[in-house]
């Protein structure tokens, strides 16, 4: 697997990926009305405001994260790909040294997501409630994590 920077030629794929991805985000956290495609999501939301690496495999695009120097706000994995690793190389990466301390907020039903996190190293710090930013007429509850590590 390798992990790069994003080119424009990625798009398409990481519309696929995005969409499918997101759908089973949704699905989970019982807000699949609220799904909107990546054509959207990425002007709502500002993904091109992040740092974007992409995890690439046998010549294909499998997966994706955007982050800041703060958050990892994006990361989507192509769901036939599930549990292979390629979720965990993306958030590595984009981790990079392991003082780095980041944020993420993950929504309320998605336990997959929140065990994955989990298993990273990030740690459940509270919830918050609001909208679901570029889709506003939608409630959520998201739990937020970071990888903060607690005092003993």
């Amino acid at each position: 697997m390798i992990i790069r920077e994003y080119l424009e030629t990625d798009w398409i794929r990481l519309c696929e990926i995005h969409d499918l991805a997101r759908l089973d985000e949704l699905r989970n956290a019982s807000l699949e009305g609220a799904f909107l495609p990546l054509e959207i999501a990425a002007q709502n939301e500002d993904l091109f405001d992040y740092n974007i690496l992409i995890a690439e495999q046998n010549d294909q695009v499998v997966g994706f994260v955007a982050y800041d120097e703060e958050e990892i706000a994006w990361l989507y994995v192509d769901p036939t790909t599930y549990r292979n690793g390629i979720g965990k190389a993306l958030v590595k990466a984009a981790l990079g040294t392991p003082t780095r301390q980041y944020s993420i907020e993950v929504l309320k039903g998605n336990t997959a997501a929140l065990a994955f996190y989990k298993s990273l190293g990030f740690n459940e710090v509270g919830t918050a409630s609001g909208v679901m930013p570029g889709n506003e007429e939608y409630a959520v509850t998201v739990y937020q994590l970071n990888n903060v590590q607690p005092a003993d």
